[in-house]
């Protein structure tokens, strides 16, 4: 019954704050529509996120999907987590007509991020180098189709293994998380394509999630894969699945960790990474994991990026923060306003 109290006097409080004037409305508020799935929903707009919102003048407003998007508003901002070739197409349609309006991110930015084959070669062709360390990508091959033929492909490839293989459609799904280490040809034969095969590099079982938000930038560590030595390589075979690895739950900030693996990357060389990343992809809400090649300190490789990662609101350090979000319309040189920050 309290919960439903405050539900009432919250939708009530938006409603006044929708019905000022239009210029009163803005010299007074940014109004943020959102568009996302339920789960999306829970996981983003927690009641801190919220309070933090209010105190600093900014309203999270639910885009109805069943009305018309240019009937709802007006929105300085619209966030959206949502698939389908419909969704894409109206959100196209909205940011031709409302260029005022700073859509996050654009569809077709986002669609570059639904393929593993893709997502991960603007990071390749960048070559990123400098005195702080080097970035790349491991060594990749894509198989589309035909599993038998896996173990002569690898072979012309000249990939070593273990290999990791991740579906080629990242499109947020559990299944897209789903990841599995092949230690011998033969097992190479059970892997499921479409897919992509990565050579696992030995990292001491630690990758980094770099948080991505305008120009903003947050660094936290995971638990990862263990390392892989010669002798398992000898004394193991098959196929090993994981359904998800790094999630939230798997915080090693607190852990007891060798200095060596632990320590971040340097920060001058993510910044570098994030401004190429954002200009290339034409993102700026999106993560990286990043791992350090164990044994060196400053030979990185990014193996992942993910849109509108959900544990960017949910780990400690964190939760319920949103830095920066542009506020002027994609056309124009991007002015930012300093939204929430919890850290």
């Amino acid at each position: 019954m309290r919960m439903m109290k405050e539900e009432i006097e919250e939708q009530t409080r938006e409603e006044e704050l929708l019905s000022f004037p239009q210029t009163q409305q803005q010299s007074k508020l940014v109004v943020v529509g959102y568009a996302l799935t339920s789960k999306k929903t829970k996981s983003f707009l927690q009641p801190k996120l919220e309070g933090l919102a209010r105190n600093k003048g900014i309203l999270f407003v639910a885009i109805d999907q069943n009305r018309p998007l240019s009937d709802q508003g007006p929105f300085d901002i619209v966030l959206h987590k949502l698939t389908g070739k419909e969704w894409r197409q109206i959100l196209e349609e909205y940011r031709q007509t409302h260029p005022e309006v700073t859509v996050l991110d654009p569809p077709y930015a986002i669609q570059h991020l639904h393929n593993r084959q893709s997502m991960l070669q603007c990071v390749a062709d960048m070559n990123l180098s400098n005195s702080y360390g080097k970035v790349d990508v491991p060594r990749q091959l894509v198989i589309e189709r035909d599993a038998s033929s896996i173990p002569d492909v690898v072979l012309k490839a000249g990939l070593t293994l273990p290999l990791v293989a991740k579906p080629l459609v990242a499109d947020g799904s559990a299944k897209s998380h789903e990841l599995s280490l092949a230690y011998d040809q033969y097992s190479l034969k059970k892997l499921e394509p479409p897919l992509v095969l990565q050579e696992f590099v030995n990292h001491g079982g630690v990758l980094f999630k770099v948080y991505i938000v305008g120009e903003a930038i947050k660094v936290v560590r995971r638990f990862s894969l263990p390392d892989v030595t010669k002798q398992d390589l000898s004394t193991s075979a098959g196929v090993f699945r994981f359904p998800r690895v790094s999630c939230a739950a798997a915080s090693a900030d607190d852990a007891d960790l060798d200095p060596c693996v632990a320590e971040l990357p340097p920060r001058p060389l993510l910044e570098r990474l994030a401004k190429e990343l954002r200009r290339q992809l034409g993102l700026r809400l999106f993560n990286l994991d990043i791992i350090r090649e164990h044994g060196t300190r400053d030979q990185f490789y990014v193996i992942d990026i993910n849109y509108f990662p959900g544990e960017v609101w949910e780990n400690a350090g964190v939760r319920a923060h949103i830095y920066r979000l542009p506020i002027k319309p994609d056309t124009e040189p991007v002015q930012e306003k300093v939204l929430l920050s919890d850290c």
